[in-house]
């Protein structure tokens, strides 16, 4: 469903150039969850940006569905949506939910409208009381299924999360994450997840690829993930940091004279 090939991306020219990703190759199947981990500034969102058409400069190939991503075809956004790390940022602050979900209706000339937002509210876990709020009177919680919702709208075949659940309260992450997978059963969607959080990654996906430095170090399967049997010394050191604080492991490193 998705096919990455030597992806490349830079900002910026001449000395002060940065390749923020390097010679990236990934395929993802048909109704997989595949999870992008790495510290900050690793190149998971970046590619994540490429792929929803949010970046032009890049070299390499990338198609999700068969569609290349460069061709820029109609039917690319009835394929893939993006459900963004802020829902504080992503929703409009003057928008009613209601104009928010049927708005991509109308850009794609879709009709059923009502009946569109009406089912996708009940999708997500909002009853109809909340089709006419605006942002401002939605929790962090209700703001990401809204956003979520909105990538459903189309009715895609593949989303891509960007830390999903990041800037949520960590009572109300397992909430979203179970919702994403129910809406993966339910509706065969294939995931490209960016996570930081290598827990959020296990519950998740089915495969992932690890980040460093906007190059792919590591493959593996979740399993390999849950034994902590990783190949690369990298993300040992990743499963060691996702542990936090561990009064054990920090008198190991200690050392006397």
């Amino acid at each position: 469903m998705i096919d990455i090939r030597n992806l490349v991306v830079t900002f910026g020219r001449g000395a002060g150039a940065v390749q923020a990703v390097r010679d990236v190759s990934l395929h993802v199947s048909a109704g997989e969850s595949f999870g992008l981990v790495g510290e900050s500034g690793s190149g998971k969102s970046t590619v994540l940006r490429v792929l929803a058409g949010l970046n032009d400069a890049w070299k390499g190939s990338a198609s999700i569905g068969g569609l290349s991503v460069a061709a820029r075809d109609a039917r690319f956004p009835r394929l893939v949506q993006m459900v963004f790390q802020d829902p504080y940022g992503s929703l409009h602050p003057r928008h009613t939910v209601d104009r928010v979900l049927s708005e991509p209706l109308a850009i794609h000339g879709i009709g059923d409208a009502n009946e569109r937002v009406q089912r996708t509210l009940l999708q997500v876990g909002l009853g109809p009381a909340f089709r006419f709020r605006y942002p401002h009177q939605l929790s962090g919680g209700q703001r990401q299924r809204v956003a979520i919702a909105r990538a459903l709208m189309l009715e895609p075949k593949v989303l891509l999360l960007d830390e999903p659940t990041s800037a949520l309260d960590v009572s109300v992450q397992a909430e979203i994450l179970n919702l994403l997978r129910k809406l993966r059963e339910e509706q065969g969607l294939t995931y490209l997840l960016v996570s930081h959080n290598l827990a959020v990654v296990a519950h998740m996906c089915d495969r992932l690829a690890v980040m460093n430095r906007g190059a792919v170090v590591e493959e593996m399967d979740v399993e390999t993930l849950r034994r902590q049997a990783p190949r690369e010394a990298y993300t040992q050191q990743l499963l060691l940091a996702s542990r936090g604080y561990d009064r054990a492991v920090a008198a190991g490193m200690l050392t006397y004279d």
